[in-house]
């Protein structure tokens, strides 16, 4: 569906549940408060179902839209979810159910829902929902705020190679409402915790390096996060720290997981497929960022993925 008929489409509904996904970053969250407040605007009743992995970082945006218990939406909507194993337990039963909008931006999107509006070429979930929501009028405040925050940490504070103009136009016309993004970015790009800066001092300690440094791996094993005393927080977006170092095209990383196996995370900038590389290891995501879980230590995750990265690096 394209963005008219998916704004008809939800004009349509009256009682909407918007669902998350997995470990939500901001993408997901803003899109999610973005497009709860809108339908709420215009006269729905619009919840956004509680997600038990959200940190601290994301939560305030949802607090206002979140379902009480017993909620029974009679239509519900994703965003920016790829794929079926990106649903949380909270939302197994409405995917058992039947999902009956996905709004989303990866070239991975595995087709679950009945209607789809999908747009590979968005930096952002959250251009797409704006294109949704302004077809119903001006776009507030409230909604704009939080799809600020879905399009700035999507696309790195406008850094990473998926920004275009159109992410660019998007981001002014959001300003424009007169939203405090100046606060927004500094409180997701220009601020750390000092846990976070002795985890990227670990990190960079023990980081390995391949292809003449092209290739950075960093391994963030439990035993390390427990002696730091880490927080899901304080790894927000960990990801990005490896592609930080000069030199570097490929940059992995790899969290152990305490019910056990590992997360990866592949971010590219010179030319490798990131998609390719973790859909060898049952990941997916887009060309220049994708991620993945892997069974077996961290030790077995590095080498797995060096593997599937020669294997795309040979085959194209």
């Amino acid at each position: 569906m394209n963005v008219l008929e998916t704004a008809a489409l939800l004009a349509q509904q009256e009682d909407i549940l918007i669902i998350t996904h997995r470990r939500p970053d901001g993408d997901t969250a803003g899109c999610a408060a973005g497009l709860c407040a809108a339908l709420r605007q215009l006269g729905k009743q619009a919840w956004v179902l509680p997600n038990s992995d959200i940190t601290a970082r994301f939560a305030p945006y949802l607090e206002p839209y979140l379902a009480p218990a017993g909620v029974v939406p009679a239509f519900v909507v994703s965003v920016d979810v790829a794929g079926r194993g990106l649903f949380t337990p909270e939302a197994e039963q409405w995917l058992e159910r039947g999902i009956d909008l996905a709004i989303d931006h990866h070239p991975s999107y595995e087709g679950f829902a009945k209607d789809c509006c999908v747009d590979p070429g968005r930096a952002a979930c959250g251009e797409l929902v704006y294109d949704v929501i302004r077809q119903w009028g001006p776009v507030g405040p409230e909604a704009a705020l939080p799809l600020y925050v879905a399009v700035t940490t999507d696309c790195g504070c406008f850094q990473y190679g998926n920004t275009t103009p159109a992410t660019h136009r998007v981001a002014a016309e959001l300003m424009d409402t007169g939203i405090d993004y100046t606060a927004v970015n500094k409180q997701l790009f220009r601020t750390k915790s000092f846990r976070r800066l002795a985890l990227e001092g670990r990190l960079s300690a023990g980081m390995e390096f391949h292809d003449g440094g092209k290739i950075a791996i960093a391994a963030l094993p439990l035993s390390m996060a427990a002696q730091l005393g880490t927080t899901e927080e304080d790894m927000e977006d960990i990801a990005a720290f490896p592609g930080q170092i000069q030199g570097v095209e490929t940059a992995v990383t790899i969290k152990e997981r305490p019910d056990g196996g590992c997360k990866l995370s592949v971010r590219t900038t010179g030319g490798l497929n990131a998609t390719k590389v973790c859909a060898l290891l049952g990941g997916g995501g887009h060309a220049a960022a994708a991620g993945c879980a892997v069974s077996g230590t961290v030790e077995q995750a590095k080498r797995a993925v060096l593997d599937a990265i020669r294997t795309v690096q040979r085959d194209g």
